[in-house]
């Protein structure tokens, strides 16, 4: 998308690399660290990534790597305390906690992949939504619009 043109320069600045791939989310946040999915549709300025994985990295190709491995390549990537740039949260084992959290600050859901597993067409990976999500109304719309009759 062209609005966000100027984070990905940004970004491509801040992380000090000759090339990069990464997986992520564009989010704008509200002043407690909610992504505000309305925002980001506003053309917020104040736009950041979150980064869920690291796919390529100066000419290597890490698909291949399990997930853990690729997030820890990630994670040294990463500056630290950048608000622009930020690793997702990564909670292993602790899926139901985590749900618990995601329900009680009205967060979208949790992507839950396999540490073990490649990026591959292969890879088994779920996403698990909060049905109480109070963002999620008419986002359905937006992506896959009705045809009139």
């Amino acid at each position: 998308m062209r609005r966000f043109r100027p984070l990905a320069e940004s970004l491509a600045q801040t992380l000090k690399v000759k090339s990069a791939i990464l997986d992520g989310e564009i989010v704008v946040k509200d002043a407690t660290g909610r992504p505000m999915f309305v925002d980001m549709l506003r053309r917020r300025e104040d736009a950041s990534y979150v980064a869920f994985d690291l796919l390529w990295l100066n000419g290597r190709d890490l698909r291949k790597l399990s997930l853990i491995e690729r997030k820890r390549v990630l994670r040294r990537l990463l500056p630290q305390r950048s608000k622009l740039i930020e690793e997702t949260l990564f909670v292993p084992d602790r899926g139901r906690m985590l749900l618990t959290v995601v329900q009680q600050y009205d967060l979208e859901g949790i992507v839950a992949k396999r540490k073990a597993d490649s990026y591959a067409p292969r890879a088994e990976w779920i996403k698990i939504k909060n049905p109480s999500y109070s963002q999620a109304e008419g986002r359905g719309e937006l992506f896959h619009p009705t045809k009139p009759p």
